[in-house]
């Protein structure tokens, strides 16, 4: 049996081309929802709790999502009709979410089109690894990178240029202003079209294919030990509940219980699958995260940090712009406005720098390898971000995104590329779905601790969740020497 067939670029454009779509719609969140949030009403320390939501559907759906697309084979191939599926639930979100009548409403809708975004992204990650041998699955996550720097360049632009163009920048008290109303309009155009694109212009290999061809080593034989699970479900659980007892004894910030009901809830889940015999999607899904590769248990470290610093950025680069570089807090104002707006060009700016970073990334791993190039952009990323703290002029940001950029175009490749040589492939869907804890987590931790963070020592500035991502970026780099080196690609796994 030859190994699995390389594809051509065309064939690798066509397969990734539908995260042009995803990210369209991610952009327009990313820059615009922090905005629309304040718009109706909500204060700056209140905006990391709105944005719980997003995150917390994300652990949910993901993982769900990866077991059962594992498990689908249907006319339209394994993972193309989740791909349909959120496309069409995602475009309806972005459609509503700029006509929001209150904050709750906005909050929701947040949270139906991050939760339909992911059941579309989480099997395009997989679609990667099912398609490509191992030696072409950086230069397919680094082209889904190049579609999503490219799709997020335009998106975050959207509002700047529609106000160059003429339309309304400014509206009334509680109202979205028109230059963010139609740019959500043609976001949610862009994302259904992009990934019926992909849909259209892709074929998948069937479940024994991909088994014949698994590259990955054979995972260890599962041992289901009760007594050791159930030691630690009951740590987790007193963990948890110490922390929520501490939190309301101490008279701690309320955000900071959001870390521990999910201690708590992850110990429920171990303690009830302690308790369950048959096999089903729990068990399955509770065993996989158990029993997890060693390259992803290293590499959660890296996501850890790496998406802590990504989630600072996306809360608070507007309200820290808006009032450093154009010194305004008022959210009707023209000065607050147009800073919102610049942080939408420097958004696109980062997305654009990314999309190069994606040409150039390649030959860095050629020179340096997988981790020492993830090294190398993290640490940039990290420089760009406590740059902004020091600039003064708005246009020298600018200079901060192309470091961004580099770590954000590698974020979203070299790890999944390493992650994929170690998972098989009858689990390649579950295992990316869990790997989203990874991203999730830190995004959680974020919105329960910055808040309080910048309270306690730094007196609410906003300005100062960038130094935090900073190091945190810089952290992340370092942390991915750790991760174990992918095993060299056979011969055989290249031939046609």
């Amino acid at each position: 049996m030859t190994g699995k067939p390389q594809l051509s670029f065309w064939q690798i454009w066509n397969m990734c081309f539908g995260f042009l779509g995803i990210q369209f719609g991610f952009a327009l969140q990313n820059a615009n929802v922090s905005r629309i949030f304040q718009t109706l009403g909500a204060d700056v320390d209140e905006i990391p709790m709105l944005w719980i939501a997003a995150p917390l559907t994300g652990l949910l759906v993901q993982p769900i999502v990866g077991y059962f697309s594992d498990r689908t084979w249907t006319r339209l191939g394994r993972r193309r009709p989740y791909f349909m599926v959120g496309a069409i639930l995602a475009t309806l979100a972005l459609l509503a979410m700029p006509n929001s009548p209150t904050l709750w409403i906005a909050a929701g809708l947040l949270w139906i089109l991050d939760a339909s975004i992911n059941v579309s992204m989480e099997p395009f990650r997989a679609f990667v690894g099912d398609q490509l041998p191992q030696k072409q699955r950086p230069t397919g996550y680094l082209m889904q990178s190049f579609f999503i720097g490219i799709g997020s360049v335009i998106a975050s632009l959207l509002p700047w240029l529609l106000a160059k163009a003429g339309v309304g920048n400014t509206a009334g008290p509680g109202e979205v202003p028109d230059t963010v109303r139609y740019a959500f309009y043609f976001g949610g155009a862009v994302l259904f079209l992009a990934i019926l694109w992909t849909v259209l212009r892709t074929r998948e290999y069937p479940p024994e294919t991909l088994e014949a061809w698994d590259e990955a080593p054979p995972l260890p034989a599962r041992d289901f030990e009760p007594k050791r699970i159930r030691r630690h479900a009951l740590a987790w659980l007193v963990a948890g509940i110490a922390a929520v007892a501490g939190i309301v004894e101490w008279r701690l910030d309320k955000q900071l219980l959001i870390l521990a009901g999910l201690m708590i809830f992850y110990g429920a889940a171990l303690l009830i699958r302690t308790w369950l015999r048959s096999t089903n999607a729990f068990t399955n899904i509770v065993d996989d995260m158990q029993e997890m590769p060693a390259a992803m248990r290293t590499l959660a470290v890296v996501q850890f940090f790496s998406w802590f610093a990504l989630f600072a950025m996306w809360i608070y680069t507007t309200s820290a712009v808006a009032e450093m570089h154009f010194g305004s807090t008022d959210t009707t104002s023209a000065a607050y406005n147009e800073g919102a707006n610049w942080v939408g060009v420097l958004f696109a700016a980062y997305n654009g720098f990314a999309a190069l970073a994606a040409i150039a990334i390649p030959w860095m791993v050629r020179m340096f390898g997988i981790r020492f190039s993830h090294l190398i952009n993290a640490v940039l990323g990290g420089l760009g971000l406590l740059s902004i703290t020091v600039i003064r002029d708005p246009q020298w940001l600018l200079l901060s995104m192309a470091g961004v950029g580099f770590a954000w175009a590698s974020i979203l490749s070299l790890p999944y590329a390493l992650l994929s040589d170690s998972v098989p492939a009858q689990k390649m869907g579950v295992y990316m779905g869990i790997f989203n804890f990874f991203i999730v987590i830190p995004q959680l931790v974020a919105a329960s601790v910055l808040g309080v963070l910048l309270k306690t020592f730094f007196g609410g500035a906003p300005i100062q969740a960038l130094t935090i991502g900073g190091i945190s970026l810089v952290v992340a780099g370092l942390c991915v020497l750790r991760v174990p080196q992918p095993a060299p690609v056979s011969q055989t796994s290249v031939a046609r």
